[in-house]
């Protein structure tokens, strides 16, 4: 029975190039060598087909041994997403303190306007050649995300006040106190409740952040100021994107809003925000006297920021995108003690043993309340 199964088989091989070759017969030259062409690979295909079912082989071993070879490429995108995070995010806060301490530039609202303009500069063209997709401005999504807006402006221009004044560790330990300020706008808005573990981390961020302002031996009362502002602005940004996210989506032609659109319109909305402020502080004849606007590598600072701040945007979305909401609030959370130890050792920070301990054990805080609410997710 095999052998006449085989006979079969050779004899359909034989039909089909035979149907070839006629076809061949009554084509040109050219067609009949591409045809003649295909016809060897056919036969060579059955043959090889043929082979592997004799020995055995089935399609899903080959199919197994393909992914068995392609596996390991899998996790190289996750680990690669959460370094170009990593560094992103780093180096953006680094590169500011640089700009703001080290130059001595008094015009944060001015640097701010700046990078945005970069980041509304590079999303506008990806978009225009197809790289990526976003939604248009319309003026109904105008109105909706305006109020959103409004905030994101002032967490940005509070950012850049406190960090000024305030060296790069406290500023992160500080940070963590937005945490606290989600936590309770989440049970009171949304009715959430959180685990004791959840409660008992965000408590050690309290006790840090008092023992650290408390030992800093660079405190500064404007900047501290400043950040405590930035944080209850922080959390009203992260509270009222729930709610306007929604109603966003709604007005859209799509009916759906990405992150590349919500950074377009952040940004795009903030220009205009941004020349009102500068008026209001003043900033205009800052900038008129300041001989820092004449120096090509000041210009090149400024620019590096600005390509900083949409990397962060970017790479923290491919990051989410290849992991998860829990890996990323976690690898956020590691990610501030290089970020402290960099930003003392770069900017030359007077601290004590005192201070060190406080923004360590403001830092190990952070990475227990990730882990809580990890846990609260699961």
């Amino acid at each position: 029975m095999e052998d006449v199964n085989k006979v079969i088989r050779s004899g359909d091989r034989v039909l089909k190039l035979h149907e070839l070759n006629v076809v061949a017969d009554q084509t040109s030259s050219p067609g009949r060598k591409e045809l003649l062409n295909r016809s060897s690979f056919t036969m060579k295909s059955l043959e090889q087909e043929e082979t592997d079912l004799e020995g055995g082989k089935l399609e899903k071993d080959r199919d197994k041994t393909t992914r068995s070879n392609r596996a390991p490429k899998l996790h190289n995108p996750a680990l690669l997403s959460g370094l170009a995070y990593c560094i992103s995010s780093c180096s953006m806060i680094l590169v500011n303190k640089f700009v703001l301490s080290s130059y001595g530039f008094n015009a944060g609202i001015s640097l701010m306007l700046y990078q945005n303009l970069i980041s509304v500069i590079i999303v506008s063209l990806l978009s225009n050649l197809g790289i990526i997709s976003t939604e248009p401005l319309t003026w109904r999504l105008i109105k909706v995300w305006l109020p959103v807006n409004v905030i994101f402006v002032g967490m940005l221009v509070t950012s850049m006040f406190s960090l000024k004044f305030i060296n790069v560790a406290m500023v992160t330990v500080l940070k963590n106190v937005t945490n606290v300020i989600t936590a309770v706008g989440e049970m009171y808005l949304f009715s959430k409740h959180h685990e004791s573990r959840v409660w008992a981390a965000l408590f050690l961020m309290i006790i840090s952040a008092i023992s650290g302002g408390v030992t800093d031996l660079s405190f500064h009362a404007v900047g501290y100021t400043w950040q405590i502002i930035n944080c209850f602005l922080t959390a009203s940004y992260s509270l009222t994107l729930r709610r306007v996210m929604d109603t966003a989506k709604q007005v859209t032609r799509s009916g759906n809003l990405n992150e590349f659109s919500m950074v377009l319109l952040n940004n795009t909305l903030s220009l205009p925000l941004g020349v009102i402020l500068i008026f209001v502080f003043n900033e205009v004849e800052y900038l008129s006297k300041t001989p820092l606007l004449k120096l090509p590598d000041f210009w090149l600072v400024m620019t590096l920021s600005g390509f900083l701040g949409l990397a962060i945007s970017f790479t923290s979305m491919w990051f989410l995108h290849q992991t998860g909401a829990t890996t990323y609030s976690l690898v956020g959370s590691l990610n501030k003690i290089p970020l402290s130890v960099a930003g003392i050792l770069l900017f030359h920070v007077p601290t004590s043993l005192e201070n060190s301990a406080s923004i360590l054990f403001g830092l190990v805080a952070g990475v227990l309340f990730a882990r809580a609410k990890m846990r609260e997710r699961n």
